[in-house]
């Protein structure tokens, strides 16, 4: 166990510093901006411009995880897993050029919320929305939990309830109070903050172990002392610095690799609230590629930023972080399956100087904290907007802004109740266990999506039941994995022989290939949609900069009028209850605390009632209007 913690007042000084700092944007975007409205909360009041759409984009998807697990896997097996960091350049680019312009021309929230309104009925939606909050739950929320408290452990020695409760109660608060536009904001100067740290960890990596030729030449030769000479345990890679490997025989197959890294990965990009929300809170289509390219481009970073500084950690520490015999990794990291998952934190606690500590420190805290508040208002929306509306179809908008904040507090003490399973299993286990749950379960929303866009014949039928079939092919898998896990190092491979010759990354390609062949298949041999009911929820029929929206000006010129009653009406119970209160000082009091509640939730705004046209033709017209020279 790495024993060498932030121990220094200079480290501890500087981790103070950024929380207040994380703490100040978050709160100085609640006060700044705007959020009594469901659209203001949720999207952010649809006003964002690219820089923060990017930057954001990416810190949700880097978390502490990456820095755990992508550098441990750097260190265990070389560069390979680099490719589900580059193929998202693309894949960021097709969803603001290809997906984007139909979910604006839905007017939707959420994407289960794009799923009801495609197909019609709540059944497609009520599924894809559970299956959304389990995915959150039970993976992204548990990965996050898992590598921070590994990280926070060995850096601070502190009671993983302890640290990960601050974590929670910090993240908790800017995102119930400040909903979508602090969380972006915040995750803007996190993604600073974790560059700037990140290549600061490079520069030392480098120049301690002289350079990338010594890189490579220490890496290949970072055996460690205690193993066991008859086999190949323990011993780097042969094709530790190659992408593309056997593809039967190697650890990934690059041919699996590359189908898994792309389209298999189309769901996460395209189809991922997490993701997609941050483009929805665009001001308009140009700026939301703009942010696409931008954490495009930030996506090129993990190779230098990670991966490398777990290989060289290995190189420079092979005893402790190649560890290959059992009983000596239970005696340095707890777990007897290796240590890889301590290559980046043996190398910020071991190489870097007082201070610098504290600022890695920071940096791992705010790739944390990104991938929690990602989590906490995209579960929070799609529980509000998805499933509270269809249980009380007639609450109100104030109703829906405190269901929502009193959500992401559940969630909040969900993750906590969840560390003790956490700390039951073993750590390079579950993350395996949770990516593959990602991978089984996620590929076939990505196809459903896709042809959901695409194919107008498509029914829902077809769509239901064709997503099901894909799970439950992803589901026999995964029981599979879990009953027949693989044999350590040296051991002899007993499992079934679905599992031992075809690999998970052809897997989920196959489950690709079965939901759309389902999907097709079903939809041909049942009734077809039709125009009406397609509307604008395909690519071909999506509003467009030089679409005609006057049919629609009645429905909004009603829209309007309602909102004006409404408005008035508002504000005539306003006075009266200002009236009875000023008659009592007493009242008058409890008239601040009221106030005070209600700023903290968002609902006492006098912008609240005004006329949002964010969701009519209009304005959707105006969002996909963009300048030539950027289309």
């Amino acid at each position: 166990m790495v024993e060498r913690g932030l121990d220094h007042w200079s480290d501890i000084l500087v981790v103070v510093i950024y929380f207040m700092a994380v703490l100040a944007v978050g709160l100085w975007a609640f006060w700044r901006h705007a959020r009594g409205t469901v659209t203001s909360y949720f999207l952010a009041g649809r006003r964002m411009t690219w820089f923060p759409i990017g930057a954001s984009i990416y810190s949700s998807n880097i978390g502490t995880e990456h820095f755990i697990g992508l550098a441990g896997s750097g260190a265990a097996a070389g560069v390979a897993m680099i490719s589900y960091e580059w193929t998202g350049l693309p894949l960021i680019a097709l969803a603001a050029w290809l997906f984007l312009p139909v979910y604006i021309s839905a007017k939707v929230y959420t994407l289960p919320e794009y799923l009801g309104k495609r197909f019609g009925g709540q059944r497609i939606r009520i599924y894809m929305s559970l299956l959304s909050l389990l995915l959150y739950i039970v993976t992204k929320l548990a990965v996050s939990i898992f590598s921070g408290a590994l990280f926070i452990q060995l850096s601070l020695g502190w009671n993983n309830y302890v640290a990960i409760a601050s974590l929670l109660l910090i993240t908790g608060i800017y995102t119930v109070i400040g909903g979508l536009t602090a969380v972006i904001y915040t995750d803007a100067f996190q993604t600073i903050v974790l560059t700037l740290g990140s290549f600061a960890v490079v520069g030392v990596s480098f120049h301690k172990i002289g350079g990338y030729g010594e890189f490579q030449q220490k890496y290949i030769d970072s055996i460690p002392a205690i193993r066991d000479g008859n086999t190949s345990c323990g011993l780097p890679r042969d094709d530790a610095f190659h992408i593309f490997r056997d593809p039967v025989n190697s650890d990934n197959p690059w041919p699996g690799l590359l189908l898994q890294s792309s389209i298999g990965c189309l769901w996460y990009w395209c189809c991922d609230q997490v993701i997609i929300q941050r483009s929805l809170a665009a001001k308009n289509l140009s700026h939301a590629k703009g942010g696409a390219i931008l954490a495009g481009y930030l996506k090129m970073l993990p190779l230098v930023m990670m991966i490398f500084p777990g290989m060289i950690s290995r190189a420079l520490y092979p005893d402790e972080v190649g560890c290959a015999d059992p009983e000596e990794c239970q005696k340095i990291c707890d777990n007897p399956v290796g240590c890889s998952n301590i290559a980046y934190p043996k190398l910020v606690l071991e190489l870097l100087p007082y201070g610098v500590r504290g600022l890695l420190m920071a940096v791992m805290l705010s790739a944390n904290m990104s991938s929690l508040t990602s989590i906490f208002n995209s579960a929070s929306t799609i529980f509000t907007m998805d499933l509270w509306r269809r249980m009380r179809p007639t609450a109100r908008e104030k109703e829906l802004l405190v269901v929502g904040r009193i959500f992401i507090v559940a969630l909040c003490v969900v993750s906590i109740l969840w560390i003790p399973l956490l700390r039951s299993s073993q750590g390079g286990q579950l993350f395996a266990y949770i990516n593959a749950v990602q991978s089984y379960l996620g590929t076939p929303i990505g196809a459903l999506f896709l042809l959901a866009i695409t194919w107008k014949r498509m029914s829902e039928q077809g769509a239901f039941w064709g997503m099901v079939i894909g799970h439950i092919c992803g589901v026999i898998r995964l029981v599979l994995d879990l009953a027949y896990p693989a044999p350590e190092c040296g051991h002899e491979d007993t499992r079934p022989s679905i599992l031992v010759n075809l690999h998970y990354t052809y897997f989920g390609a196959l489950v690709i290939v079965i939901t759309s062949l389902a999907i097709v298949i079903i939809s041909l041999l049942t009734k077809p949609p039709t125009e009406e009911t397609i509307g604008n929820l395909v690519w071909q029929n999506r509003i467009t900069g030089n679409s005609e929206t006057e049919e629609f000006k009645d429905e909004i010129v009603i829209s309007v009028v309602n909102k004006k009653i409404t408005s008035e009406t508002d504000k005539g119970n306003a006075s009266n209850v200002d009236i009875s209160e000023n008659s009592n000082p007493s009242a008058d009091r409890m008239s601040m605390w009221r106030r005070w509640v209600k700023e903290i939730c968002g609902v006492s705004s006098k912008n609240d009632q005004k006329e949002d046209f964010v969701f009519d033709d209009r304005a959707t017209k105006a969002f996909m209007k963009e300048d030539p020279k950027w289309k």
